[in-house]
């Protein structure tokens, strides 16, 4: 048996500098590895990958150059941190957005596995303007808020095909980075295209909430109805609906009423709270946002932790999720991915003769201790 825990970091860094920087050394290694193993490095080129974030999000420039240089440069962290064309990733996530008039409330439950969340809540001002979230993929981010009093939320949209355009964690990060308001956000989201199909949920300090169905390549439906499970309308159904239980989580959203400030309540209640972290599904973290005042609360059914903008405490804690019954499974060295010969590979995949990667690297592990 093994226990299933997350350690969560807040760490406060006005520009990108050593904290970040030592973040990248902890973190690049297993994101290089899955990069590689998910064809990362056939992608687009760093100087097609730049010119992309020039075109569609040029405020962000700056700021990707000096993370690059804080990361030691390299092609493949060039094509990692731009997000541009990356490879596939899935998740699961509710959200919704409830407003009576007087006052306003996001909130979302991340439901993955343990090992594949970074736990990272960075407050930074790396336009001017400050901006706290959860991370992801080392800058962008899965939800957040800035000063403004614009928040936003992520959610997978239930479909794996992709497209040309940018990992969503970082169109969120250009959004909180660049927008006041929905309607400024909306603007950006009918502008700059996704690489693959998202939900998101958004709100702000006037009260206007808003939901987005992003498609594969670029454009957008929104809705008034400021809800999100982990399918879309009017598209094929999704993958792993029953596992995910997207629909039925969908229709307690939809039901849901009363005032905001209790919202968070029913996100801490199955069905939208997932318990199945063993099977790589529970929620990690439920996270309410204030836009009135620029303020997170991350909540666990056991405890809770608020942030301000204005006021905002570094810290580290872990939160255990339960015990893993199964067997575990073989140990994967997946920072032996870069010796893999990935031309044979390609050639197996080819011929028909094709394995899981797993295969390949548990096979270079054998041959590497003799």
């Amino acid at each position: 048996m093994s226990e299933l825990s997350l350690r969560f970091d807040a760490v406060n860094e006005a520009t990108p500098g050593p904290k970040w920087a030592e973040r990248w050394a902890r973190s690049w290694p297993a994101y290089e590895a899955w990069f590689i193993s998910r064809g990362g490095d056939t992608g687009p080129s760093p100087e097609e990958s730049r010119r992309a974030l020039q075109r569609y999000m040029p405020e962000l420039v700056p700021v990707y150059d000096r993370l690059l240089h804080l990361a030691g440069g390299g092609d493949r962290a060039a094509r990692f941190l731009s997000t541009w064309c990356p490879p596939r990733y899935l998740g699961g996530c509710s959200l919704a957005a409830l407003s009576d008039g007087s006052d306003v409330r996001l909130v979302r439950n991340y439901d993955l596995s343990p090992d594949l969340n970074e736990g990272l809540l960075l407050r930074s001002e790396w336009l001017g303007r400050p901006v706290m979230g959860m991370v992801e993929f080392l800058w962008g981010l899965s939800d957040g808020i800035n000063e403004a009093g614009l928040a936003v939320a992520l959610a997978y949209g239930g479909r794996s095909d992709t497209a040309t355009g940018f990992g969503i964690t970082t169109i969120l990060r250009y959004v909180l980075e660049t927008c006041d308001t929905v309607e400024d956000a909306l603007a950006v989201l009918r502008r700059v295209p996704s690489h693959m199909a998202y939900n998101l949920v958004l709100a702000d300090r006037s009260g206007r909430t808003a939901s987005v169905e992003l498609s594969p390549g670029g454009g957008c439906r929104v809705s008034d109805r400021a809800i999100a499970t982990n399918h879309q309308s009017g598209a094929p159904k999704p993958e792993r609906a029953a596992f995910t239980r997207t629909f039925e989580r969908h229709r307690t959203l939809a039901a849901l009423g009363g005032s905001p400030r209790v919202l968070a309540d029913a996100f801490l209640r199955t069905p939208l709270y997932q318990d199945r972290h063993a099977e790589g599904f529970g929620t990690l973290f439920t996270c309410e946002y204030d836009p009135a005042t620029s303020t997170l609360t991350l909540l666990w059914p056991d405890r809770r932790r608020q942030h301000s903008l204005s006021d905002f405490t570094e810290g580290r804690w872990t939160v255990t999720y339960g015990v893993s019954t199964a067997e575990p499974e073989p140990a994967i060295d997946w920072s032996k991915a870069a010796n893999l010969d990935w031309s044979a590979v390609g050639r197996d995949y080819a011929s028909g003769r094709g394995r899981p990667v797993e295969e390949y690297l548990s096979g270079l592990c054998r041959t590497a201790s003799g």
